[in-house]
């Protein structure tokens, strides 16, 4: 096959006596490494995760806890520029046309060893082929397991796009498009694109414990799978034979504590050495402590609150227009996020080389409000409900406190709002079926491209697969996002995303709301965490000084 190609570069709590203890015994197979990382790292986290495979969730709770910990992507994203750079795929190619993508694939790279699974040979391209085959093809025996539903591929129409993966030989992988499609590298090395292991598959499909595949993961990161109790911990071993540098702590457990009071007492007793999302309320009197690091970053993020446009009233747009005007967001800026945030005009936060700065800054009006309400036939008003997260993210750090603000705002234009909650994976199940009118929620970035806001959150195939939260689709916003996926021109891209901007604003599926800071705390010994602007957390290069 000759193609003219376009070369591209490139137990709740753990004592830290037993953690020490366990890295002791641990030390007699790992290797060697300085006094201050022989031992274990604990991250208080806010959720039990939904499953242990990045491919089957959008849950920024889940991906923290096992993306970056556990797997590789074929491409990485640079923190500080969002460039894309080489992973497990040492450099890649793109024909002229755009439609076809080849890989080379890093040499000898191990996957993990487990109790459960002893690898024979390293990663090949047939890794690569079974990872992705399982989203694309329905025939593929591992395809349906966990409802068959893969989220984030779904909502970007991954089996529409892409025609075939295969492998030309074992270090080279070839992808077939069936369009040519911009974010297709982007989307590559979300941390949604984990690689998995075709030969502990076909162990499994054997022994017919295919289930296993997604809640006994074998990848081929930084550490490798212990122990997992549910709403209690999750455990992992450093990776031993690692392609990368190896991991600094022996051992990491995710100390699972949803109440934030809990998991800042833990960091205030060094039970814990990272905390997820401490509240921003509490920030100034965090940072006065010593043994406290508060780390800030500018994320790619964005808070909203979303419409069920499937259901009456919310199907009417003078309806939801009306709703936007009732909130009152400089107040909910100010006692959610405590200064924290930006207010938000699009899904796009300002950082973004797409971001349309020509928007109409979303106004205050409940005089307004009333009117288009009466225009749309609810003089008197509805009730309704809005659905509010039991945990905190980044994107908002307390929406129950911002659901009781809404539903005062609300009751001014004679709207009855009721405030729903439920255990954080109980929330996202019903949320997936759309039993919601409104839900306040959000999206982190997962790479630069700008179409990582529009697709998982707004289209048609997002719609249809539940990271859509509005249930919203039209045709005219996904003629725009497809127009910008044709051309690698960013000028050009720029205008369809533009034109998109404006069109939201009009339709007003859901309210933007701000786009966060994020924040983390760490104890003040530890060091090498840094807030990563696109997704997951990485902890393989933490450090602690245990003078």
């Amino acid at each position: 096959m000759n193609l003219p190609w376009i070369t591209t570069a490139n137990t709740r709590y753990l004592t830290r006596l037993w953690l020490l203890s366990a890295a002791s015994v641990l030390s007699a197979c790992q290797p060697q490494l300085p006094e201050t990382v022989r031992s274990g790292l604990v991250y208080c986290s806010e959720g039990s995760p939904e499953s242990f495979n990045p491919q089957l969730v959008t849950s920024g709770t889940t991906i923290d806890a096992i993306s970056q910990q556990l797997y590789d992507r074929l491409l990485d994203i640079a923190p500080g520029s969002g460039e894309l750079l080489p992973g497990l795929a040492l450099s890649w190619q793109v024909s002229d046309d755009g439609l076809v993508y080849q890989f080379t694939l890093r040499p000898d790279v191990q996957f993990h060893h487990t109790e459960y699974f002893t690898p024979s040979r390293p990663l090949s391209a047939d890794d690569v082929v079974f990872t992705f085959n399982r989203i694309m093809l329905t025939e593929h025996p591992f395809h349906a397991q966990g409802g068959a539903n893969y989220p984030f591929f779904q909502s970007v129409d991954w089996a529409g796009l892409v025609k075939s993966v295969t492998a030309p030989s074992r270090t080279q992988v070839r992808f077939t498009l069936s369009r040519p499609d911009s974010s297709f590298l982007s989307n590559l090395a979300t941390d949604f694109a984990a690689i998995l292991s075709a030969e502990y598959g076909q162990q499994l499909q054997a022994s017919g414990n295919l289930s296993r595949l997604d809640s006994h993961p074998i990848g081929t990161g930084p550490f490798r799978f212990r122990e997992y109790q549910k709403d209690v911990l999750i455990r992992y071993y450093r990776h031993r034979h690692y392609w990368r540098e190896l991991a600094k702590p022996e051992q990491l457990v995710f100390d699972i504590v949803p109440n934030n009071a809990r998991r800042m007492a833990k960091l205030f007793t060094h039970e814990c050495d990272v905390v997820a999302f401490p509240r921003v309320a509490e920030l100034s009197l965090i940072s006065q402590r010593p043994d406290v690091d508060v780390q800030e970053s500018t994320s790619m993020n964005v808070g909203f609150w979303a419409f069920n446009t499937a259901k009456a009233p919310f199907n009417n747009v003078k309806v939801r227009q009306a709703l936007a005007l009732a909130i009152n967001r400089e107040a909910i800026l100010q006692a959610v996020y405590f200064g924290h945030a930006t207010a938000a005009n699009s899904v796009l936060p300002p950082t973004s080389w797409a971001y349309n700065p020509n928007l109409s800054a979303q106004q205050f009006d409940p005089i307004r409000a009333r009117q288009l309400l009466t225009e749309a036939g609810y003089a008197d008003g509805f009730s309704m409900d809005i659905w509010a997260m039991p945990v905190q993210r980044l994107y908002n750090p307390n929406a129950l406190k911002m659901a009781e603000l809404m539903q005062a705002d609300l009751a001014q234009i004679g709207v009855r709002a009721s405030i729903v909650s439920y255990e954080w994976n109980s929330f996202r199940r019903k949320l997936g079926a759309n039993e919601h009118d409104s839900v306040l929620i959000g999206w982190s970035a997962d790479n630069a491209d700008p179409d990582n806001f529009f697709r998982p959150l707004l289209s048609c195939s997002a719609a249809q697969t539940g990271t859509n939260r509005a249930n919203w689709c039209d045709e005219n916003f996904d003629r725009f996002i497809a127009q910008a996926l044709l051309t690698a021109d960013q000028k050009q891209r720029r205008s369809y995303y533009m034109a998109a901007q404006q069109y939201l604003s009009e339709q007003m599926p859901l309210l933007p709301i701000a786009h966060s800071q994020r924040f983390q705390a760490i104890n003040s010994t530890i060091k090498g965490i840094q807030i990563n602007p696109y997704g997951g957390i990485a902890l393989a290069n933490a450090t602690k000084d245990i003078k």
